[in-house]
């Protein structure tokens, strides 16, 4: 009798370990959600200044003073550069003079030439004589005029003897330091000013996405943002401004420019940025984290997890990528739950437990 139960012991341990399967995987699952979102176009751009000056002396002269330091900023009207005044000073005290005498020569010529009009209508003087008067009056108008023009441009050359910024702006390396003697429109300039509020981002996009671009610029502007290569600064916002007039050939791309207010000057001259283009908003797409897509020798899939708590892997299609979500165009219905942590260890079947998330953990 002993021995029947020990027997009838051992066949319930046997089917109760055929029983027994597998652990289940842990994995983490997002449900997939439907929203609307922006359609973008993405490419690489670079920053360009709104306005770039290469100042220029209008003079020549002697640096005098170098009144900024590398690099600063610099408002529209500062004084930059001094050159020595005291030669345009002279010049201006001397046109002054010339201005002086000439205005009264003109004016006793006129005055002369009025007498002598009263006495041609009394016959005291022959037409001949008053109309030498009349000609040295005129003469004396236009001498008088060159003179004050002499003198305006005296006062403009002292003028341009301080050198004010024509912009807001930061200015670059000073290539001439105070002493050295400079030439009126010289080849080299004096310093390069660049203007960074607002700020351009040159950009280009291949051809074939022309026709969309233009599609929906005629229906508003288009909004543009920027954002580091490293994606550590913060985004700003822009718009396009300008869609280039011809397709570059060489490359089969559209050169496009967007302008960015840039208060905070985040964005430099010179400097790379990720570039993304808004067309227009997608109604109810899908979305699941970009993470959760695997891609096998068939194409893209996903691991769904069903109520049955069992993997199932689906074939799905994305059209694109929004950040790290990835929009599915077949394959998916909203609310079906997808591994997005684990999936190395699954496969059809594999039966698994869904993990907390770490702050519920917690």
């Amino acid at each position: 009798m002993a021995a029947y139960f020990a027997a009838d012991s051992r066949a319930r341990d046997g089917k109760a370990g055929a029983k027994k399967g597998p652990p289940a995987v842990s994995v983490t699952v997002t449900p997939v959600a439907q929203e609307t979102v922006p359609v973008r176009l993405a490419a690489i751009g670079n920053v360009e200044p709104y306005s770039t000056v290469a100042l220029r002396a209008r003079v020549d002269g002697q640096i005098v003073e170098v009144k900024f330091r590398e690099g600063e900023p610099v408002g529209k009207g500062d004084v930059l550069f001094r050159i020595d005044p005291r030669p345009y000073e002279a010049a201006l005290r001397q046109a002054e003079a010339n201005a002086l005498r000439d205005a009264a020569a003109r004016d006793q010529a006129q005055s002369q030439a009025r007498r002598y009009e009263e006495l041609l209508q009394k016959n005291f003087v022959s037409k001949e004589a008053y109309a030498q008067i009349r000609t040295n009056a005129q003469t004396a108008e236009a001498v008088a005029k060159a003179s004050q023009a002499a003198l305006d441009n005296s006062r403009l050359s002292l003028e341009y003897a301080t050198i004010r910024s024509p912009l807001d702006g930061y200015v670059g390396k000073v290539l001439l330091q105070a002493g050295n003697l400079v030439r009126a429109n010289d080849a080299n300039p004096l310093v390069v000013i660049n203007q960074v509020r607002p700020i351009y981002v040159n950009f280009a996009v291949p051809e074939q996405n022309l026709p969309e671009v233009r599609k929906y610029m005629a229906t508003g502007p288009l909004a543009a943002e920027v954002v580091p290569p490293d994606s550590q600064g913060a985004r700003a916002e822009g718009r396009l401004v300008f869609v280039d007039n011809a397709v570059d050939p060489s490359t089969g791309t559209i050169r496009l420019r967007a302008q960015f207010p840039n208060e905070d000057a985040a964005l430099w001259p010179g400097q790379f940025v990720n570039v993304s283009l808004r067309l227009y908003e997608q109604k109810e797409a899908l979305l699941v984290p970009a993470q959760a897509v695997q891609t096998g020798p068939e194409g893209q899939y996903v691991y769904v997890i069903g109520e049955d708590m069992l993997a199932e892997v689906r074939r799905i299609r994305v059209e694109r990528t929004d950040g790290e979500r990835a929009v599915v165009a077949s394959g998916l219905a909203r609310g079906e739950r997808v591994v997005t942590r684990g999936q190395l260890r699954l496969g059809p079947k594999t039966r698994v437990q869904i993990a907390k998330p770490a702050a519920a953990a917690s």
